[in-house]
């Protein structure tokens, strides 16, 4: 990429707070090569190395969209789950924002058969099949469905494996991260200085304990898939 290009990036970049990163005692090692400098014992990170892999994610994820292959964001940090699921439910993408599964990618038609009973338990609400039911029957079923919904509430639509993830913050999303690599599913991930950007397909080296930095890369990174 030329100056004239990535300059704007940055500075879109640098609005959004994504260079700010870790203390210097929390950096990880491979890592370091994304600090521009310390400032006050705090990583600024490198944005012109930033706005590349950005970039580079963006085209990948267009080319996605192209293939029609399925994307799964997965984003269960407090800070920026509401602002995912709430983007994802309008533009029609996968997530996870509770908690990952276990065993979602390597157990995939096991834990379908949870997503399968939600669906279930749904369409016999709608189609007023409970009323054969007394309360307390109905209100423990209310209650199956909450406890379901809150995990699998944005892959109920979910009919195969995902063909890549985008992930946010690979260090708390490291079962997520585990299970995509063993099933060798590429993965896009926003990646902060505490954690190793080399376990991942296309890192983007930035600031993931910020709202407004989250909440700028993802919106950014989905327009692209979506588009």
């Amino acid at each position: 990429m030329d100056k004239e290009s990535i300059d704007p990036i940055i500075e879109e970049l640098f609005k959004a707070n994504v260079h700010l990163g870790h203390k210097k005692n929390r950096i990880h090692p491979k890592a370091k090569k994304y600090i521009y400098k310390m400032i006050n014992g705090t990583g600024i990170i490198d944005l012109s190395q930033t706005a590349i892999q950005f970039a580079s994610a963006k085209k990948y994820l267009k080319e996605l969209a192209k293939e029609n292959k399925l994307l799964l964001v997965v984003a269960t940090k407090k800070i920026i789950g509401n602002y995912v699921a709430e983007y994802c439910d309008k533009n029609n993408i996968f997530y996870i924002t509770s908690k990952w599964p276990p065993g979602l990618l390597t157990n995939f038609e096991t834990i379908m058969k949870n997503v399968k009973k939600l669906n279930k338990l749904e369409d016999d609400k709608k189609n007023n099949a409970w009323e054969k039911f007394v309360k307390h029957e109905v209100v423990k079923l209310e209650k199956e469905i909450f406890k379901l919904k809150k995990i699998y509430k944005g892959i109920t639509k979910l009919e195969k494996k995902p063909d890549a993830l985008l992930i946010i913050d690979i260090k708390h999303e490291k079962n997520a991260v585990k299970e995509a690599k063993g099933n060798l599913l590429p993965i896009i991930a926003i990646s902060d200085t505490n954690s190793n950007p080399e376990t991942v397909n296309f890192p983007i080296v930035g600031n993931d304990d910020s709202a407004s930095s989250l909440e700028y890369l993802i919106k950014e990174l989905l327009e692209s898939y979506k588009k």
